[in-house]
């Protein structure tokens, strides 16, 4: 037995990413799959249409990629995309799990879909944590925007005409983005703190190379929250958040490069860099902000962790670039696609018999974390 696999072309505004590789596309018609690819699906992400070939694929049109019986994506489809999916098919994808208009959607469809991100954090689901894959590129990626937009050196430089200092990088959140942005400005020369809700993480922070920048938890209320849940930090409470931005402004003042991480799954991204702080950093200093377009709403938009960033543009603000690009992994679309593609194959292990025959096992608890639709309803509550 065997199953047809589509991998349609992204339409999505500045997604460069493909669902699968040349590398992947060998593996699942190796496993006795047939696999169909847009024509120039990989285009974005250096993958060309002969590669494809090489490794077995079909080359089809957008109809035929999406009439499989498995379709895999990086975002949700469009509104025009969606019609083209048969009832009954499987979909997987970043399909935004919190967004609940958008299940609804795929329920009517009858769509069959797994939206990855809801996969738990746990051992054995690493392989196809697509969260933490894009989420690294993503740290990776936001350090170098930040040297290319910085107006200065980012190590120290001696040289015949004087010294110049190293850049002073902030970096707020270390979660997997926050870690990866530690260890790539520690690789560029520059000198970082960081902070983060979870004392647990301050081992990690300073073994890459960093300053932690410790708001120590004063109630039980404030210990617990900072815990988190499920390997995610958790809102924390007023009176934290109170000393938190304290010290985030004073720190923020003396940074060249601040870069904030910090967001909280269906939840609007904290606040952690207010207008007055921005106002208070250096001239020429900037802000790269990972959850741009995320944030509560400033001025009839949504910023992020900080009301000023605007997203997908770049401005200067207060004499501050503020840098708020809302798909950095996106821009490093072959490695990303590379590493997203081998996450999907790694999930297809669990919905997909060694046969070749479909298995959805709601006792697997990664598949039923992650079912978002099926058979015309919305299986995961926001």
């Amino acid at each position: 037995m065997s199953l047809l696999i589509g991998i349609p072309k992204e339409a999505k505004q500045y997604e460069n990413r493909i669902a699968a590789t040349p590398e992947t596309v060998r593996k699942l018609v190796t496993q006795g799959h047939r696999v169909a690819v847009q024509s120039d699906a990989g285009s974005q992400a250096s993958y060309i249409d002969d590669a494809f070939i090489s490794a077995g694929a079909e080359i089809v049109d957008a109809a035929a990629a999406f009439s499989a019986d498995i379709v895999l994506k990086v975002q949700s489809p469009t509104d025009s995309e969606l019609p083209l999916l048969k009832r009954g098919a499987v979909l997987i994808g970043l399909l935004e799990p919190f967004n609940t208009a958008n299940a609804a959607k795929l329920a009517v469809a009858g769509i069959t879909a797994f939206a990855l991100e809801a996969a738990p954090r746990t051992t054995r689901a690493q392989s196809l944590d697509v969260l933490s894959s894009q989420a690294n590129i993503a740290g990776y990626k936001a350090v170098l925007l930040a040297a290319s937009l910085y107006p200065r050196f980012m190590p120290m430089m001696m040289t015949a005409a004087g010294t110049v200092k190293a850049a002073r990088v902030l970096i707020l959140g270390a979660g997997v983005a926050g870690l990866q942005a530690i260890a790539t400005a520690r690789r560029l020369g520059a000198v970082i703190e960081a902070s983060d809700v979870r004392p647990a993480v301050k081992e990690q922070i300073e073994s890459l190379g960093a300053k932690f920048l410790d708001v120590p938890c004063e109630t039980d209320e404030e210990r617990k929250a900072a815990e988190g849940v499920g390997g995610y930090a958790r809102p924390m409470p007023p009176s934290w958040l109170t000393r938190h931005s304290v010290l985030v402004h004073e720190r923020a003042k003396q940074a060249d490069i601040v870069i904030s991480t910090a967001l909280i799954p269906g939840r609007a991204a904290p606040t952690l860099l207010s207008v007055e702080t921005v106002q208070a950093m250096k001239p020429g200093s900037v802000l790269i902000d990972l959850a741009a377009g995320r944030g509560p709403e400033y001025e009839g938009r949504r910023g992020g962790n900080c009301p000023l960033t605007e997203a997908d543009k770049v401005v200067v603000k207060h004499g501050v670039t503020i840098a708020g690009y809302t798909n950095l992994a996106s821009m490093v679309a072959s490695d990303a696609s590379a590493l997203y593609a081998r996450n999907l194959l790694d999930f297809m292990k669990l919905i997909v018999t060694k046969e070749g025959a479909l298995n959805i096992d709601l006792a697997d608890d990664i598949v039923a974390a992650t079912l978002l639709a099926h058979d015309g309803e919305v299986t995961r509550k926001a």
